[in-house]
């Protein structure tokens, strides 16, 4: 059987679905393929969606633990219910799964299960249990995403030795866990564990965490995360790992001196960042280009090497995000239909979703640094905000930089309560061009965390007034 179509999404994550569903609005006539049973990708099966329903829970937790007797609230006899907090997490995943596939219906594209392969341009494969269906398009995007990345040595069985697959889906609070890699997913899975009782080590092969995000920002968040238990082994290597009944032993060595050590926990998480996902795509026979590490080479159209063949999100070069997918995924499929679109990857933003949160879009102060830019900074700590003085979150800081010239913002960090939310203002004065004064002289709500923001861009020109 053959089916035509103007374009054909392969991947149903938040890049693919999301572009299927902008190109039927735009009148194309769409097919989204997914290998899953059902759409939503990484993001949504086992990455962020899973890990920020896990990571609210823990939350609740801990506070429920340590912080809500400051609030006149007596908690007797507190109880950990992992079941349940599993039980909820995918609740929330199957209620989201559904929704999207509602969302492809109402749009008019179809939603095709099976394994995709690019035959030739223009045409597809699609193995199921049913058979083979061959499809046909004018134009086809890839959006197959990524994949956890390996660490040789240690081999992942998704049992003892887990990939973030695995941590989102333990049976019972390990005593000792280990973590390598000290990224977003790292630290937030590691945060999940050590607040509902895990003895944390995380081992990170750089001399600091969240690399990256910008380093003032990064050595406070350690600190943070130090107090709340988390234990970390800085410019260490894991160079291999040894399972048994028992735990796992690593052996782990100090870079600066070679020193060898061994590290020993019930469960290991394998944290070391994501790698493309694209095997059994058929690019190798296509000629597909792709680079030293996998990722598909496009331009800024989203166009390969070869006619009629795009890819946007995880499987090309840029920050590995769902947000960022998603603006690929509409770029792309509004250029095909004739539309003027561009996503700047400069400009989307990180976000770390610990407590309190992590968020950071823009220049960081280090690569100015190192350009030679002449940047000026505006720092207010949350310790000096009203809301969070209410609420008791005041760890943390917002940090501005601005062009010293120009006044122009060049990057925005912040460690604190809903940094993650906080950001978007950052992100729209970077689009927009705004300088620190734009941000100083708009008017915030008060009281609200957002004021923070507000005093980092008037401590720029050295006007903030609550500090």
């Amino acid at each position: 059987m053959s089916d035509a179509f103007d374009l054909i999404v392969i991947g149903g994550g938040p890049g693919g679905y999301v572009a299927a569903l902008r190109a039927s609005q735009l009148g194309m006539k769409t097919a989204c393929v997914d290998a899953r049973g059902a759409f939503g990708g990484t993001c949504l099966h086992v990455g962020c969606i899973p890990s920020k329903a896990l990571l609210h829970s823990s939350e609740l937790y801990a506070q429920a633990r340590h912080e809500l007797g400051d609030h006149g609230v007596r908690v007797g006899n507190l109880e950990l219910d992992l079941p349940q907090m599993m039980a909820r997490k995918e609740k929330v995943v199957a209620e989201l799964t559904r929704g999207i596939g509602f969302l492809l219906e109402k749009q008019g594209a179809e939603a095709i299960t099976g394994r995709a392969r690019i035959a030739a341009p223009g045409r597809v494969e699609v193995e199921s249990e049913g058979g083979t269906r061959s499809l046909e398009a004018k134009q086809v995007v890839i959006a197959t995403g990524s994949v956890s990345a390996e660490l040789a040595g240690v081999p992942v069985d998704e049992k003892r030795i887990v990939s973030s697959t695995g941590a989102l889906s333990l049976e019972r609070v390990p005593e000792r866990l280990a973590v390598i890699g000290a990224g977003a997913i790292g630290l937030e899975l590691g945060s999940v564990w050590s607040r509902l009782g895990s003895k944390v080590t995380v081992v990170e092969y750089l001399d600091r965490i969240l690399p990256g995000m910008d380093a003032e920002v990064a050595k406070q968040t350690q600190r943070v995360l130090k107090k709340q238990g988390l234990d970390f082994q800085l410019g260490r290597e894991v160079r291999g790992a040894e399972s048994s009944d028992a735990g796992v032993r690593l052996s782990v060595v100090t870079r600066k001196d070679d020193s060898e050590a061994t590290l020993e926990a019930d469960v290991v998480l394998v944290a070391i960042g994501r790698r493309p996902h694209t095997e059994g795509l058929g690019l190798e026979e296509l000629g597909v280009e792709r680079d030293e590490r996998g990722f598909v080479r496009v331009n800024e159209h989203f166009e390969t090497n070869v006619s009629g063949i795009h890819a946007i999100g995880d499987c090309t070069p840029g920050p590995m995000l769902a947000h960022r997918a998603e603006e690929d995924g509409v770029a792309c499929v509004e250029q095909l239909a004739g539309h003027a679109a561009h996503v700047d990857h400069t400009r989307v933003p990180a976000v770390v979703y610990t407590w309190p949160e992590v968020a950071g879009v823009g220049e960081t102060e280090e690569a100015l640094l190192e350009r030679g830019v002449d940047y000026k900074v505006g720092k207010f700590p949350f310790s000096a905000n009203a809301r969070a003085k209410v609420t008791g979150d005041t760890q943390g800081l917002v940090k501005v930089l601005a062009d010293a010239k120009s006044d122009r913002v060049l990057g925005v960090h912040i460690l604190g309560p809903l940094a993650g939310d906080l950001i978007a203002e950052a992100v729209a004065a970077l689009e927009f061009g705004a300088s620190a004064e734009d941000i100083a002289r708009t008017c915030h709500a008060h009281p609200a965390v957002g004021e923070a923001v507000k005093e980092a861009a008037m401590a720029v020109g050295g006007r903030a007034l609550h500090v």
